[in-house]
């Protein structure tokens, strides 16, 4: 069975969700495909799996993201192949799609460097499941911690990039001010925070100022670093590094890169760095027609030639300007070639901490104005207005009152892999 529509995206991201609604403003019969019912906020996945913030805050139903938009259709399948040069997208259902123009969206998969262990033993944070079942590990943990005079938790968190450190600052802190508030003291003081990358310092991206205060803040709050030393084994105990040294943890939470997944590699599309496609300008994949790939499965450049990071901002302006060229495309018209507007870059290091570069300039906060801003940013960003009110309870809960989340624990802590988490509230 075929079925044929103007345009199609595969995955509900940043970037298929923002090309989905530029198009369905305009009346383009679209069909959006995605194995999840809803769109994840992936910035504020550690906060789910640290408890600060509830999945309702983060992920919204696609059908109540474009309930008004009426020539959007929603469709909750896995893809199981894309042919790229026939614009072909089959799902687990057997059935098959054709688009007259095919928007590849399907973002990414962590990475694990083919690293001994990483795969069957660290956990990813890139997915709601991920981050839920995270979070019920490591609440799991202090419940068998707390019914052991001597029990510890140790948790180790592999990248220095801003999901690590926003990771390992939450942990942290939850360790010094939740642990202690609703376990004991005594257990606080048995669990530990350990962040460790290759490279020396953490954020790499930013300036030395923002690592430094970046630095500070994680040891003030207990992270231990091990920073210069790659991982080499993940075991259930913990990693190895390079010089040959362990760190001990009951969790390893992986926060060390992405890359694409099966379907880009299945797709006939060429690959480059990461497995990603290197696209055209114009955000069209080479040596197809009518085909656009847009978020962390593309390689973006901006009007330099400088390849750009795998962010939220990248994915949303990218699917927004593939669909002000798809419109082009239906029309007749010649594309434009993708313009970003960099707006910098923000990491969370804790409570009252984080640093912000902004612009082009990269304007430099750090401290209470730039943790302010963050939460502003990351406000705004958020899908719907219950998600944005959810969210805003739960960081003054929180952060004034230390009263995490709840989170209830349910199966065994050993890593598993479901297919999806169950769908959020409307």
């Amino acid at each position: 069975m075929e079925d044929s529509y103007p345009v199609i995206i595969v995955g509900a991201g940043f970037a298929g969700v923002a090309a989905a609604r530029e198009l369905g403003r305009k009346g383009i019969r679209v069909l959006l495909i995605d194995s999840n019912n809803y769109h994840q906020f992936q910035p504020l996945l550690y906060q789910v799996a640290t408890s600060q913030i509830g999945v309702s805050a983060i992920a919204r139903p696609l059908r109540s993201v474009f309930r008004r938009y009426k020539s959007v259709k929603v469709l909750t399948s896995r893809v199981n192949s894309v042919n790229a040069a026939e614009r072909l997208v089959t799902t687990a259902e057997g059935r098959t799609f054709r688009a007259d123009v095919l928007v590849i969206a399907v973002g990414a998969v962590p990475n694990f460097f083919n690293t001994p262990g990483a795969e069957e033993h660290a956990f990813p944070l890139y997915s709601v499941t991920d981050a839920t079942k995270l979070g019920s590990g490591l609440t799991r943990l202090l419940d068998e911690a707390d019914r052991n005079p001597d029990g510890s938790v140790d948790v180790v968190v592999v990248g220095g990039g801003p999901t690590g450190v926003e990771t390992a600052g939450a942990m942290a802190e939850n360790v010094k001010y939740v642990v202690s508030k609703y376990f004991s003291p005594e257990l606080a003081s048995r669990c530990r925070v350990h962040l460790v990358d290759m490279v020396p310092t953490v954020l790499n991206m930013f300036s030395a100022k923002s690592q430094s205060y970046a630095t500070d803040h994680l040891k003030k709050v207990g992270v231990q670093l091990h920073m210069g030393q790659g991982v080499t084994e993940v075991r259930k105990d913990g990693v190895t590094l390079a010089d040959g040294s362990s760190v001990p943890g009951q969790i390893v939470v992986w926060a060390g890169g992405l890359k694409a997944g099966d379907l880009i590699g299945g797709s006939g599309l060429t690959q480059g760095r990461g497995g990603r496609v290197d696209v055209k300008t114009d955000l069209t994949a080479p040596g197809v027609e009518g085909v656009y790939v847009i978020g962390d499965c593309a390689n973006i450049t901006d009007s330099t030639g400088a390849k750009l990071p795998q962010l939220g901002s990248v994915a949303q302006q990218a699917g927004k300007w593939a669909a002000s060229n798809i419109l082009a495309d239906l029309k007749g018209e010649s594309r434009a070639p993708f313009r970003y507007v960099d707006k910098g870059y923000m990491a969370m290091v804790g409570r009252g901490a984080a640093v912000a570069e902004l612009g082009r300039k990269r304007i430099q906060l750090q401290g209470i104005l730039a943790f302010l801003s963050w939460l502003l940013v990351h406000l705004a960003l958020l899908s719907g207005l219950q998600q944005k009110i959810r969210a805003l309870f739960s960081w003054l809960n929180g952060y004034i009152l230390h009263s995490p989340a709840q989170v209830v624990v349910s199966g065994p802590i050993e890593k598993e892999t479901p297919e999806q988490s169950p769908p959020p509230a409307p």
